[in-house]
């Protein structure tokens, strides 16, 4: 059974642009649209391996530019430090604010921005 790797979905809207316009069309029909590889085939005139395979280079290339490039990993980790931002701040409007735990999210903060 050919299943569907969310993560592909996630790093399909980071590098889709780089992919041919083929490529990316039967990769969004499929990872967006939620068609079958069958339904693909039939709008797109190649037969449902052919979708399969194009999907499959499709997945493989986006595979790779998230290997050398790393954005969607990137992208993950500044949404993590602004939750963490954001924990910060509600503590402080609410007066809630532990010094030695907001000291810790600093050094998270720092280590997750430090890091890349």
């Amino acid at each position: 059974m050919f299943e569907k790797n969310l993560k592909l979905a996630y790093l399909l809207d980071f590098y889709g642009e780089v992919l041919d316009e083929h490529t990316r069309s039967v990769m969004k029909a499929y990872y967006d649209d939620d068609l079958s590889l069958s339904e693909i085939a039939e709008g797109v005139g190649i037969s449902r391996q052919g979708v399969r395979h194009v999907i499959k280079k499709g997945e493989e290339q986006l595979s790779f530019l998230e290997e050398r490039l790393g954005l969607a990993a990137h992208n993950e980790e500044l949404e993590r430090a602004l939750t963490l931002i954001d924990s910060i701040r509600k503590s402080l409007e609410s007066d809630t604010l532990d010094k030695a735990v907001a000291m810790a999210t600093l050094d998270e903060i720092k280590d997750i921005i430090v890091t890349r």
